[in-house]
């Protein structure tokens, strides 16, 4: 049989270290992702948990000044969004865009693999009414995370970036995403039978209480200072706040 151990990696990330201008915002930060695992990215505002993921997703303004990305074995440090898109990546931001002149329907039409069932995730998320709206424009906070689920779940990507996914979502709404959440990241499934994998940005830890987690880490300046079991550094987190993250780096 299968085991975890046997799976693929996914990502890859080695010593990386990039710049916004003449900022080092990621410094000499290495991880590793299978395949069918989900990993946490703890750390305080500003210590660059949005910066990795937008790196790995490909966004201009991340210049990469050492290191290598690899996905599914290929290294894709140079190319563009588009290209790490079409090979299955996806982000889910944590401040959402609204997008005037295109429907919500019209970009699910656009975005969609075989097989998805747009009338099904819709009603699944309360987005019917949405459908016919421009993307998020209007909508509110939970409107505009569910709005972004959706849209990554009619995608079907291997791999999925979500920053903050529970930020400015009201307890009935951190449910329902964090169950399709759960959906999207196959843990309805065994374990040696799950094939998508996610990094997940909390500063709450509240999608948590939702996400059966493999792995967690915590980012203060740029820097991973530690990992371990997600659950462990998030009651650690609760008791002492990110000071004793920060001693590491001392």
């Amino acid at each position: 049989m299968k085991t975890n151990k046997e799976k693929k990696e996914i990502l890859r990330i080695e010593n990386l270290i990039v710049k916004i201008g003449e900022k080092i915002v990621i410094n000499d930060i290495s991880l590793s992702i299978k395949e069918g695992e989900t990993h946490i990215l703890f750390g305080p505002n500003g210590s660059g948990k949005s910066s990795l993921i937008k790196t790995i997703m490909g966004f201009e303004d991340y210049k990469v000044v050492q290191g290598k990305i690899y996905f599914k074995g290929e290294d894709i440090t140079e190319i563009p969004i588009y290209e790490r898109a079409k090979r299955g990546i996806a982000i889910a931001f944590q401040h959402p865009v609204p997008i005037k002149g295109i429907k919500l329907s019209q970009m699910i039409d656009i975005i969609k693999k075989n097989g998805f069932n747009k009338e099904y995730w819709a009603e699944k998320l309360k987005l019917k009414e949405h459908l016919s709206r421009d993307i998020n424009v209007g909508f509110s906070g939970g409107e505009m995370k569910r709005s972004e689920i959706y849209q990554i779940l009619a995608q079907n990507p291997s791999f999925v970036m979500l920053d903050e996914p529970e930020s400015g979502v009201d307890i009935e709404n951190i449910k329902l995403l964090g169950e399709v959440i759960g959906l999207l990241l196959e843990k309805n499934k065994h374990i040696v039978d799950r094939k998508k994998s996610g990094l997940i940005i909390t500063h709450t830890g509240y999608i948590l209480d939702y996400i059966a987690a493999d792995k967690g880490y915590v980012m203060v300046d740029g820097k991973i200072t530690c990992s371990s079991n997600p659950f462990e550094i998030l009651r650690n987190i609760a008791s002492n706040g990110f000071k004793e993250c920060i001693k590491c780096l001392k």
